[in-house]
């Protein structure tokens, strides 16, 4: 198993990069088990760029609706949050914020 949560790969670059792997399974260019190592490359790669790269802070306000938690992922649903950024604030009707506890390579 992964040492890597693998939630990344419902993001839109995520997806991207499925149905990008999938059509070169169909063409023949790449087998189904190199595609699965670029998989596990992208978890370990985008749960680093964001632990490492990403500094933005947000502080937020809203009503909780749900909340779960199941091996160490908490999942919170949110109505009608206000984000507060630096410079902007942003609103919606229905948030779902999906966290997790941060895992070092080699960490079990």
């Amino acid at each position: 198993m992964s040492q890597y949560y693998e939630h990344y790969r419902k993001s839109s670059i995520g997806l991207a990069l499925i149905d990008s792997l999938d059509e070169l399974i169909q063409s023949g260019h790449i087998n189904p088990q190199l595609a699965m190592r670029v998989l596990a490359q992208f978890d370990m790669s985008i749960a680093d760029a964001l632990s490492s790269r990403v500094r933005n802070r947000a502080n937020f306000r809203a009503h909780l609706d749900n909340y779960r938690s199941l091996d160490d992922v908490w999942t919170f649903v949110l109505s009608n949050p206000t984000f507060r950024f630096e410079h902007e604030s942003v609103t919606a009707d229905k948030v779902k914020i999906v966290a997790c506890k941060a895992r070092v390579p080699g960490e079990a």
